[in-house]
């Protein structure tokens, strides 16, 4: 079994874990992701993906919601595409210290803030995140429906470790991710199904 997950009754949550897209995935805005867990309960849960970006940048955003920044190394950090939900609204993952508006602590190493604070202490370097990635939108899912996802074979499983998140290079996330659990993509590619990862 893995450790450190929570058991409430009969319910296991997953917080803080990855889930990571296994080749029996359908659904194509899915397909070849890995997910942060932020939260799982009962009720459901959500995640931000933290491999796919899109083509806004970092700077594009501050322009929006009126934070003045002239950095220029803010034009090449990409915004990533953390999922279908709310596709209009910032989530930002970031090293755990840091405290904002609107914070929540997943884990001794990563928070997830949503709060504007956040990026005008980037850009004032006061307060700051070491690390942080910044998200549009995120994965969400109803009460059981995540669980019949894991039941299905649609997700791997593994404990999430922040090292992946902020220092490991967005094209070999994936990869680092099936790592924890002792596969690899061409393995990965054989994979038919079955408790690989769940357990």
């Amino acid at each position: 079994m893995f450790a450190n997950r929570v058991c409430m009754d009969n319910f296991v949550s997953y917080k803080n874990y990855f889930l990571i897209s296994s080749p029996a995935m359908q659904d194509p805005r899915f397909a070849g992701t890995v997910i942060y867990l932020c939260e799982h309960t009962a009720s459901g849960a959500m995640g931000i993906v933290i491999n796919r970006h899109g083509p806004m940048t970092l700077q594009t955003i501050f322009d929006r919601v009126g934070v003045a920044c002239i950095e220029p190394r803010f034009e090449d950090i990409f915004i990533y595409d953390g999922g279908p939900v709310q596709i209009g609204r910032g989530f930002i993952l970031h090293n755990t210290g840091p405290v904002y508006s609107s914070t929540m602590k997943i884990s001794e190493e990563i928070s997830l803030s949503t709060s504007k604070d956040v990026l005008e202490a980037i850009v004032a370097h006061e307060n700051e995140p070491d690390k942080f990635l910044l998200a549009l939108g995120y994965s969400g899912w109803d009460a059981g429906q995540l669980e019949g996802e894991i039941d299905m074979g649609d997700w791997l499983l593994a404990p999430a470790e922040a090292g992946i998140i902020f220092d490991t290079g967005i094209e070999d996330r994936y990869e680092a991710a099936l790592a924890l659990i002792g596969l690899n993509k061409d393995e990965l590619a054989s994979w038919t199904g079955g408790e690989v990862g769940h357990a």
